[in-house]
């Protein structure tokens, strides 16, 4: 597997890592079996950037991760995330807290949780409009002293909080959903930020949150319980539209003999060396499928062609429901 750097610190990591929320929440039913050997064989092929968060589950897909480093920590750089409000009682009540006294709480839970001594990489998840970040990431500069936390990120931050974030306690990834159904870092100033303050880049959902692997074609694709079902991008008349962009796609990927799956990482990879996308799945079949782009290598004209065929802007429909839009971009 080959590696990339995230930042300047020190981080390098493997260049494409592996998203876990899935194999505990939000994608319809999950088998911690299977999850398990999903993450054993991972770490055989060389995926050794683990991305979980305490919201996932809630709680419950930080323990799942944890009982797989306990015989293999040596081999992972595990990134966990903070700030989707949970209760004494471990349930997200809607609200983003980044105070600092619930920074210091929640990192001693997941550290619990996972069964480390630290963290490698901690994300504020998710920005609390309320609470100055220069106190959120004051305190998590502290966690960094103390060694509770190694290297610290921010997720669907706009450039300003991120450059107020790194000039307090410096940056050495920010996370944002990329792909080429969702490319507003491109526009918004999020890569052109981290390009300029030499911070590494980490795309969640490169697969189009699983539309760009060619085989979601209807709603009643997903389980009933699948958060995609309230999704504007599969709704109606965006989702006929985005099916119209996708068929181009994976039209190209069948002319180079590639899977779609395997086309759209290859894309995101060819944004830039600082870019490591962490595509999500539970099952070992697309684990290896989804491992096999990053020797995939994108001509000039093959780039070109991907551009024309899915343009910025060209997916219909907001990336999520009104209130999960209200968290981003903070």
């Amino acid at each position: 597997m080959k590696k990339r750097a995230l930042g300047p610190q020190g981080l390098t990591v493997s260049a494409e890592g592996l998203g876990c929320m899935g194999m505990s929440a939000f994608y319809g039913a999950f088998d911690d079996a299977e999850s398990t050997a999903t993450l054993q064989r991972a770490l055989d092929l060389g995926v050794t950037f683990l991305d979980t968060a305490d919201a996932y589950g809630p709680h419950t897909n930080e323990r799942l991760v944890g009982r797989v480093l306990a015989d293999r920590r040596d081999e992972v750089v595990l990134a966990t995330k903070f700030g989707n409000e949970l209760d004494h009682e471990g349930t997200r009540t809607g609200q983003v807290n980044g105070r600092p006294e619930y920074v210091r709480k929640s990192v001693d839970g997941s550290l619990q949780r996972l069964g480390l001594d630290v963290i490698d990489l901690y994300y504020q998840h998710r920005v609390d409009p309320d609470t100055p970040v220069e106190e959120t990431f004051g305190v998590l500069g502290e966690l960094v002293a103390e060694g509770k936390v190694r290297y610290l990120g921010i997720s669907e931050a706009s450039p300003d909080t991120i450059r107020r974030a790194h000039s307090t306690s410096p940056l050495t990834a920010v996370q944002t959903e990329y792909s080429l159904f969702t490319r507003d870092v491109e526009d918004d100033g999020v890569l052109a930020a981290v390009r300029e303050l030499g911070i590494g880049f980490v795309p969640y959902s490169p697969l189009g949150r699983g539309f760009l692997s060619g085989k979601i074609r209807s709603i009643d694709d997903f389980e009933s319980d699948d958060f995609r079902r309230s999704s504007p991008r599969f709704q109606g008349e965006n989702f006929a539209r985005n099916l119209e962009v996708l068929d181009r796609v994976v039209a190209i990927a069948e002319s180079k003999g590639v899977t779609p799956s395997q086309l759209a990482l290859a894309w995101v990879l060819a944004q830039g060396e600082d870019v490591v996308p962490i595509p999500g799945t539970r099952r070992t079949a697309n684990l290896e499928e989804n491992v096999a782009a990053v020797d995939i290598e994108l001509t000039a004209d093959e780039l070109a062609a991907i551009e024309e065929a899915a343009p910025a802007g060209a997916a219909a429909g907001e990336r999520y429901a009104p209130q999960g839009m209200r968290t981003l971009n903070h």
